[in-house]
């Protein structure tokens, strides 16, 4: 699909290795930003991977399930994306208006198409215009 999965997270480097590892995602992800890594800012791992990857903030989804996750995405100019793991906090947390929102990692090749596709249906009819 052309895309960078990335792991930038305010957990310790010992923390987010540990999930990668139990989960067996090292071969799928591109690189990894953790607090350790930033020197404990919160918002500086997200920043980090977005400079150390040299990604287009317009074009990066940050997934996240939490209103600070919500809030350091809009910050640094890239769209959260709501993991709903419990109904409740998700309700909650939609009424903060992430770019949208998944309930499983499933979903997420079909979501990144349809933004892909929103993405390009904005640049073509600006072209146009």
């Amino acid at each position: 699909m052309g895309i960078q999965i990335l792991v930038a997270s305010s957990l310790s480097r010992k923390a987010v290795s540990r999930f990668i590892e139990r989960n067996s995602l090292g071969e799928l992800l591109s690189g990894t930003y953790t607090r350790d890594d930033a020197g404990g800012v919160k918002s500086a791992p997200l920043v980090n991977a977005l400079g150390g990857a040299s990604l287009a903030r317009e074009k990066t989804m940050f997934l996240t399930d939490t209103l600070e996750g919500i809030k350091t995405a809009r910050t640094v100019g890239v769209h959260p994306i709501l993991m709903m793991n419990d109904p409740d906090e998700a309700q909650r947390l939609a009424m903060h208006n992430p770019a949208g929102g998944v309930v499983s990692l499933h979903e997420m090749p079909d979501f990144i198409r349809l933004i892909a596709a929103q993405f390009e249906r904005g640049r073509s009819e600006n072209a146009s215009t």
